[in-house]
């Protein structure tokens, strides 16, 4: 039966390969629950946006319209005047 040493040294190396790990692990967390976070405010944001995109859509629509309707009015009150020359 063999029986595996390792010194105190080695120890020690492995030891700190170990921390660094952990540290790593650690950090690569931390920027992973940041990165989640930014996702969730994008999205919240990039959700307002649209809403505020589509209203305006909506107002431009309206106002087409009224511009048309106000156009046709006028077209009307001038071949009326055209008419009275």
């Amino acid at each position: 039966m063999s029986t595996a040493t390792i010194s105190v040294d080695e120890f020690q190396a492995l030891e700190q390969k170990v921390l660094r790990a952990v540290e790593i692990v650690k950090k690569e967390r931390e920027a992973r629950a940041k990165a989640e976070a930014e996702i969730v405010q994008l999205r919240e944001q990039l959700e307002f946006q649209t809403l505020v995109a589509t209203e305006a859509q909506t107002a431009v629509n309206t106002l087409t319209k009224e511009r048309d309707n106000v156009r046709g009015r006028v077209e009307k009150m001038l071949q009326q005047m055209d008419d009275l020359l």
